[in-house]
């Protein structure tokens, strides 16, 4: 009998057909996108296998702590991440064998199991008698755990129950490989995003029909100032005529031009806005986002502004600056307001010292970073990495990930 054959009638033996079954496979995939989805996911392994709980293990602790995991089942907040008790000193399932099904049967006595730490700790506990499941190893040298219990009561895990977790683990391997790369990625594409933001330069994301996809910070408060560049029904446009024509004009050469055919520049255009406040002109720069040829979509990025405004204030971080120049509190605060434009004595008036102090807190910043004119001052602080470092919450909204609950009130969480 062949392999494909007796997952058919594995799947038959268990009241599955492979229309369900393709649909479980591919929740596993869209639970690669989403946690919820996960969580749906197993709830639908569960029911198919009459479980009490099944566990995926995401992140286990060296020493006895909190692993990472999704736990479904009768429990309290059920199919959330979180860090759940896990007994990594107790567990008799820490080392199986890597990617292969295995059942308590396989490791030991039905006396031995009944008579362990474990089984006494937590199986007796939330009745998980009957344990199967696998250690998953990832492409980056991760390991995941998934485990699905029965209470005593039930029967053990079939041949064909067996059968299937196997059937499914290839999936669940892939699925969390592709999550992995998909966080890996969004993290750094986070970390650029807030880096641009940091050096105040205005981002927006325009689609191939010249509708805004995305903007950062930056760009948000810049637009709703709507001094020289504006939005008009979800498309970018410059405040005066001529300046618009030119804009327009950009744009459609960067939506026309593939970027990854011009071999001579880099495809990127820019030109100077003026702005009704009479403020120095907006700097912009217009380049066409290259994309894979697979990736089609609808409303994929097409093109991105840069904006620089030149008469911005700076949003660098007052404890950087602080420590990369060595500066005392109040010496930072002037240096930073010296490089916002402001002349000594405004500055003095800024921050509400007298023009003698302010004077002293100069000479002492130059003596400090080895320059000799505000002018120089000004340079090496725009030209350092102070604006790099995070500044305070109120200088520049940032997008925060969401904080991932700690969840310590029910042993169950402490899976095999």
């Amino acid at each position: 009998m062949t392999t494909s054959c007796l997952n058919v009638e594995a799947l038959a033996e268990l009241g599955l057909d492979l229309a369900e079954y393709d649909r479980l496979i591919g929740e596993f995939y869209d639970g690669s996108l989403d946690h919820k989805l996960m969580a749906k996911t197993l709830r639908h392994v569960r029911s198919i296998y009459q479980a009490n709980y099944v566990t995926l293990i995401l992140r286990v602790p060296e020493q006895p702590d909190l692993g990472l995991m999704i736990v479904v089942g009768d429990i309290e907040g059920e199919g959330e991440v979180g860090y759940w008790a896990y007994p990594q000193a107790l567990t008799p399932f820490s080392n199986p064998p890597l990617d292969r099904v295995f059942t308590v049967d396989d490791l030991m006595s039905e006396a031995q199991w009944t008579s362990s730490p474990y089984f006494k700790t937590y199986g007796m506990a939330h009745d998980t008698f009957h344990i199967m499941g696998a250690d998953v190893s990832t492409p980056d040298g991760g390991k995941l755990r998934f485990r699905i219990t029965r209470p005593k009561g039930a029967p053990k895990f079939s041949t064909a129950e067996r059968t299937l977790c196997e059937m499914i683990l290839p999936h669940l391997r892939r699925a969390m490989h592709v999550h992995n790369l998909l966080d890996r990625s969004e993290s750094m594409e986070e970390l650029y995003a807030q880096a641009i933001s940091r050096l105040s330069v205005a981002t927006i994301v325009l689609d191939q029909h010249g509708s805004v996809l995305q903007l950062n910070p930056v760009a948000k408060e810049l637009l709703e100032r709507a001094d020289g560049m504006k939005l008009v029904g979800g498309c970018l446009e410059a405040t005066y005529p001529s300046d618009n024509r030119e804009l327009q004009r950009l744009l459609r050469s960067a939506f026309a031009r593939d970027p990854k055919s011009d071999k001579t520049s880099s495809g990127a255009e820019a030109m100077s806005v003026t702005r009704p406040s009479g403020n120095v002109n907006l700097g912009v720069v217009v380049e066409p986002v290259q994309s894979q040829d697979w990736a089609e979509d609808k409303s994929k990025p097409a093109v991105v502004v840069y904006i620089r405004d030149a008469v911005g204030r700076s949003v660098a971080s007052e404890t950087v600056t602080k420590q990369l120049f060595n500066l005392t509190r109040a010496e930072t605060a002037l240096a930073l307001e010296l490089a916002n434009g402001l002349s000594l004595e405004e500055a003095a008036e800024v921050l509400n010292v007298r023009r003698n102090t302010a004077r002293a807190h100069l000479r002492s910043i130059f003596s400090k970073t080895g320059v000799r004119r505000q002018t120089e001052l000004v340079r090496i602080i725009l030209n350092s990495v102070v604006a790099l470092g995070k500044p305070k919450p109120s200088m520049l909204a940032s997008k925060l990930p969401e904080k991932t609950e700690l969840k310590l009130a029910h042993p169950m969480r402490s899976s095999a």
